[in-house]
């Protein structure tokens, strides 16, 4: 009798990441680094010079502020989703043979609450402080990866993911340089720190009566730092229109930590639960990203902004992960397979007077995930977007952003079967409420 049980690894749970609270963007890229873009949908990322924030959307941006500038904010996140059409099974003893034990498939059970998207704050912060007429300094710090689930214990999909927090921080100092009026460019160099906790069930094959001691668990935390680039232009060819491009570098990472295996059973010893502790390691990529968006003042009052993003998934093939000598299981190799996606994005302004900018905007994300490796760790599909927000601005010093984003899916099909009989099979309805503010200070 030979039984290879579920693998819970690090790259299982990377390549479920999704955002921070689940944000369900393009995989497990965040959006969230700007409330005062959020109001169109992040539209003109690349274009739109509204703050200091532009030192992520577009460094080159900085050159256009005229005043020294500090923006902070947060989003926070409400999650929800509908898991319906669930079924699974699980290997265990179905009866004793002439060789022993016969191991068989059958129906697992559990919940599928959709509650599994905790409340979460992504938070970001940006300085900018001109040099001279010609340069300008900007330091940044955000979220531009990340996830959290957390399932009840015994969700029915349990073997394959039950808990996954994953966050990637960045700071990023810039320079710009302003060539004229009409033209400027910007790069930055990004410190990248990536950290995870992650977790799967694994199924025990014995019932109570043969000392079964239920479901197993595997638990990985790991970290790694790296670095990466950003690079921007922008060019404004008439005084009313401004064109923005920004070059987001990928990031390699070579992530160590350990791997707590608990009540796990394997091929060596596939009667006897496993409790030990190894190392491991994985290299794993996060995309590069280019944007390029367009703003158009219309008038005083009227401001139109539109933009597409192109995210190189398809780097992300295959993620291995390399386990002590003293692990129950071997070298891990997970398929992955995602492909390269885009994003579109519209949005428009409007300046009520002096004091008040209303906006309001749509986009549309490609999901990277296809249907044959999506997992509940993230059960995404392409999803739409629509954003209001507002501008208030006291005093000439003072400007609060506030901004609100409903972004619902396309169904998520789950169908996930091993070789042992381990299955789930879901389909995913998942929306998203994001509340996003903050504060710009000029000086």
């Amino acid at each position: 009798m030979m039984i290879r049980y579920h693998r819970l690894s690090l790259a299982i749970a990377l390549a479920g990441m999704a955002a921070s609270g689940q944000v369900f963007a393009a995989s497990f890229q965040l959006q969230e680094q700007s409330v005062s873009g959020q109001g169109t949908s992040w539209a003109g990322r690349a274009s739109n010079v509204q703050d200091a924030s532009i030192v992520y959307g577009n460094p080159a941006g900085m050159s256009f502020l005229d005043r020294a500038q500090i923006t902070a904010g947060a989003d926070l996140i409400d999650a929800s989703a509908d898991i319906d059409e669930t079924s699974g099974t699980q290997p265990a003893v179905t009866g004793v043979g002439a060789g022993g034990p016969v191991i068989g498939a059958v129906p697992s059970q559990g919940s599928n609450d959709g509650d599994m998207i905790p409340h979460k704050a992504i938070p970001f912060g940006y300085y900018v402080q001109p040099i001279n007429d010609r340069w300008t300094f900007g330091l940044g710090a955000y979220v531009p990866f990340g996830l959290v689930t957390d399932y009840d214990d015994d969700f029915q999909g349990r073997y394959f993911g039950n808990y996954s927090e994953v966050e990637v921080f960045t700071v990023q100092p810039t320079l710009s340089y302003r060539f004229s009026d009409q033209f400027a460019i910007g790069v930055g160099v990004t410190w990248n720190h990536i950290n995870g906790e992650l977790e799967s069930k694994t199924p025990n094959p014995l019932p109570a009566t043969m000392g079964g001691t239920g479901d197993g668990t595997v638990n990985v935390e790991g970290d790694d730092d790296a670095w990466g680039y950003n690079i921007g232009m922008i060019y404004k060819p008439v005084e009313s229109t401004t064109l923005g491009l920004t070059y987001h570098s990928k990031v390699d990472f070579d992530l160590d930590g350990d791997v707590d295996y608990e009540n796990v059973f394997n091929a060596a010893n596939p009667l006897s639960p496993t409790t030990t502790t190894s190392d491991a390691g994985l290299a794993i990529t996060l995309p590069e990203t280019i944007d390029f968006s367009v703003t158009h003042q219309l008038d005083d009052r009227w401001t139109l902004m539109a933009g597409a993003s192109y995210i190189r998934w398809s780097r992300f093939d295959e993620i291995s992960v390399n386990v002590g000598s003293d692990a129950p299981t071997g070298d891990i190799v997970e398929e992955q397979k995602y492909d390269d996606v885009w994003q579109y994005r519209a949005g428009l302004s409007y300046r009520v007077n002096p004091q008040w900018i209303l906006r309001t905007g749509i986009g549309y994300d490609e999901s990277p995930i296809n249907d044959e490796h999506r997992s509940p760790r993230v059960p995404s599909a392409d999803r739409t977007l629509v954003s209001i927000g507002a501008g208030w601005t006291p005093i000439d010093d003072l400007t609060i952003d506030a901004a609100y984003s409903y972004i619902w899916e396309d169904r998520a099909d789950v169908d996930l079967q091993d070789a042992n009989g381990t299955s789930y099979h879901a389909e995913y309805d998942n929306s998203l409420n994001l509340f996003g503010l903050q504060a710009t200070y000029r000086f």
